[in-house]
């Protein structure tokens, strides 16, 4: 019997509601700020990742499916939303438009790790990038946008982390200080922060291993050694964040996973116990686009995954308004009543009506049944008598009320 490949889900249908609940929300929330939607491929240039997410991250070391197809090219399923965005902006010329440009995405992302709740192998995620302009009040709108969008899902009990990790001027700096202290520690670590220390030592910070933890919560913060430029970015961001009253902390550990980030980094985190941790991070890629071949460009941005929204939905039992459906049921007694049906059926779809009509040979009460378990508000019955006298019946499924109509009002009634 075939399954799902490992690391993958079926959206069922009574699961859409929430799929459409959460990408209204996005749209809407792009709307008012002025986002437009931008669709890349689902597989790029391998180059394009290894580039820019860093040969040393794990999503390029052990997570990215790469293939290579007929023309001998290397391609790679997309791992993460953002420097396709890029490409796409180098390629198509948009640094020619006003800035900065603002994009918007919902995509699938595609990550070889070890499934875990809210988090597959193939999973999907929305992003949007600001690109064209280093201004901390740009920093501010986009963390205010990821913000208010997880209100408008009536998410409660969130909290916003908030870091700076410098600039590729103040950074080395500030790695040296770092590789000092932990190699005081070295014992101590993980197999994989001996790893980091050699080659990604910013990732230490990030490790989630109880021992690792302990030792980053003491290490020298990055804030603390930035040069004046991004720490005076740093100081208006915050301010800029005062201002829209959002209630960020400062967390010295917020690194986040990928080589590209420069400057403001910042997660959305649930507070409920048990709740899966980030919903959702971004913060600034200055230097990518640059990275990628093009002029050096200003950017940031924010993603996050809907898996993972979904479940903090669910353990918040947020209601969720139902996908709309059809209202009317046409059920048939005789095979003129099933034509007459099929007719009406049809006119009453032309007219913008949702109908459900009655298949095969069930018995009355048999279509009955399933026009309640169908949800229907009113069910039509048409049978040998109503095809003779132009009428049908209108049962109200609530109340289980019926009364005979002529056929020509029907229309009417049910508007």
């Amino acid at each position: 019997m075939y399954r799902a490949p490992r690391g993958t889900s079926d959206i069922l249908p009574r699961e859409q509601a929430y799929w459409r609940y959460i990408e209204q929300k996005v749209v809407n929330a792009c709307q008012l700020y002025g986002y437009e939607r931008i669709d890349a491929p689902a597989f790029e240039d391998t180059k394009l990742f290894s580039r820019s997410v860093g040969e040393d991250t794990d999503i390029v070391e052990k997570q990215m499916y790469t293939f290579e197809d007929r023309g001998g090219n290397k391609i790679t399923l997309r791992p993460e939303g953002t420097a396709p965005v890029c490409r796409a902006y180098l390629e198509h010329g948009l640094h020619n438009l006003p800035q900065p440009v603002k994009l918007y995405y919902i995509a699938s992302i595609f990550r070889y790790e070890r499934p875990q709740a809210g988090r597959y192998r193939q999973h999907y995620q929305f992003g949007f990038e600001a690109i064209g302009d280093d201004d901390p009040a740009l920093d501010a709108e986009v963390i205010d946008m990821a913000w208010q969008f997880f209100q408008s899902l009536n998410l409660r009990h969130l909290s916003l982390q908030l870091n700076s990790i410098g600039c590729k001027k103040c950074r080395p700096g500030y790695l040296a200080i770092l590789k000092d202290y932990y190699a005081s520690h070295t014992r101590d670590l993980c197999s994989d922060c001996k790893t980091r220390l050699k080659r990604n030592p910013l990732r230490l910070l990030d490790c989630k291993k109880p021992q690792c933890q302990q030792i980053a919560n003491s290490a020298p913060r990055s804030i603390d050694y930035l040069c004046p430029q991004c720490d005076e970015h740093f100081n208006r961001v915050k301010r800029y964040l005062e201002l829209l009253d959002l209630p960020f902390a400062v967390n010295h550990r917020l690194v986040r996973g990928l080589d590209y980030y420069t400057r403001t980094v910042f997660e959305i985190q649930p507070e409920v116990e048990g709740a899966q941790t980030t919903l959702g991070g971004g913060g600034r890629y200055d230097d990518l686009i640059e990275e990628l071949g093009g002029k050096p460009t200003p950017a940031l941005g924010f993603a996050a995954g809907i898996e993972r929204i979904i479940l903090n939905l669910k353990k918040q039992n947020v209601p969720i308004p139902p996908l709309p459906r059809p209202q009317v049921f046409i059920a048939h007694i005789g095979d003129k009543a099933r034509d007459e049906a099929i007719k009406l059926a049809a006119a009453l779809r032309k007219n913008g009506i949702g109908v459900i009509e009655a298949i095969g040979n069930k018995s009355l009460k048999a279509q009955l049944r399933q026009a309640n378990t169908l949800g229907a508000h009113h069910t039509v019955i048409i049978g040998e008598q109503e095809v003779k006298t132009g009428t049908v019946i209108l049962r109200d499924m609530t109340t289980a009320q019926q009364r005979t109509i002529p056929i020509v009002q029907l229309q009417e009634e049910l508007r």
